[in-house]
């Protein structure tokens, strides 16, 4: 019997990554706590996959996707790529690999300069970080980018708020790929769009994926689209990881009961859109239940116990280690056995 190929090294690792800031005070004389946006955070993004990240509001996508482009500082941990920490570069040191790691925003609006033009905006990294492209190139250069990513070239001389959101997304991703990076940190990135713009816009990336060989982490909220797009995927809560496996390994046997609670409220991935007034064949959607707590005032233990239908002593005594618990798929959770115990147990 044949062994896996081995796993390619990881282009991007990150290595209990933290991130904790002072939390808000409602009232003057109120002491101020930490926000744990981040607690002991790994995560290993290969060379040419796409790796999805979900999880409910509030619980730090955001945050990660910011701190692995530096956008973001970041309390203790590493994030290593190119045999670099970038958690210990200053600003200068930065500048060189701004090129190689690149994001598109959530609210596409927002991430455009209101004050300069398409052209300005597309051009903006092209004079920023490759001094060595000729500044007479950039017009062509950016006009060639627009045209790929399905906009006309003579848009150039136009202001972002002369366009839809789905048009400024895709300016967006024209400024973002103008330098042709490695990895791709899409945040959100079609979360603000129509569901027909949505579906345009992730079928470009896939595209552009193939493409200029770009290796994605793509956030999102719709499970859909990540079961559609995603190699793998990581499931985050509070600040944690809670499960990470291949798309297809997860989608199929979740093990984290958080994970499975975030698949049972979703609408199906797979299953073919009814009309809108046909009831008949349709199935009700669970709702996880309780609120998401705050990241201020994590639960002792696993996060996720005052949430969790597996909820025993152990989950409020200890914090779940993330751990194997099949060929690479991993868990945070004490009830999940991992691969050995399991055949142990079977086998008796």
């Amino acid at each position: 019997m044949s062994r896996p190929a081995p796993l390619p090294p990881p282009i991007l690792s990150v290595r209990h990554l933290k991130v904790q800031y002072r939390s808000r005070r409602t009232w003057p004389w109120q002491p101020r706590g930490w926000v744990r946006a981040l607690d002991d955070l790994h995560l290993d993004l290969r060379p040419g996959e796409t790796l999805g990240i979900v999880g409910e509001s509030g619980c730090g996508k955001s945050t990660l996707a910011r701190a692995l482009v530096g956008l973001q500082a970041t309390s203790s941990g590493s994030i290593r790529y190119g045999g670099q920490d970038l958690t210990k570069l200053s600003k200068s040191e930065w500048r060189p690999l701004r090129r190689e790691l690149q994001m598109v925003f959530q609210d596409p609006l927002a991430s455009l300069n209101p004050k300069l033009t398409v052209g300005q905006i597309v051009a903006e990294p092209l004079r920023e970080l490759c001094p060595e492209i000729p500044a007479a190139e950039h017009p062509q250069r950016v006009a060639a980018m627009l045209e790929r990513v399905g906009l006309s070239g003579d848009i150039l001389e136009r202001k972002p708020h002369e366009f839809s959101g789905g048009q400024a997304q895709r300016i967006g991703i024209a400024r973002a790929l103008i330098v042709r990076p490695k990895v791709l940190i899409c945040d959100e990135a079609v979360s603000a769009l129509d569901v027909s713009v949505r579906a345009q816009i992730v079928n470009l990336l896939v595209e552009l994926r193939q493409e200029y060989g770009l290796t994605l982490i793509f956030i999102a909220h719709d499970l859909a689209i990540v079961r559609y797009l995603c190699d793998r995927v990581l499931v985050m809560y509070l600040g944690k990881v809670m499960e990470q496996a291949a798309s297809t390994e997860l989608f199929a046997a979740p093990k984290h009961p958080y994970t499975r609670a975030l698949l049972a409220a979703a609408p199906s991935a797979s299953a073919p859109p009814q009309p809108a007034g046909n009831k008949k064949g349709r199935k009700k959607r669970k709702t996880l239940s309780g609120n998401l707590p705050s990241p201020a005032l994590p639960p002792m233990g696993c996060v996720f116990h005052t949430r969790c239908p597996l909820m025993e002593t152990a989950c409020v005594a200890s914090v779940p280690n993330l751990r194997r618990v099949g060929p690479d798929h991993y868990a945070a959770c004490h009830f999940v056995a991992a691969p050995d115990s399991v055949s142990n147990n079977t086998s008796g």
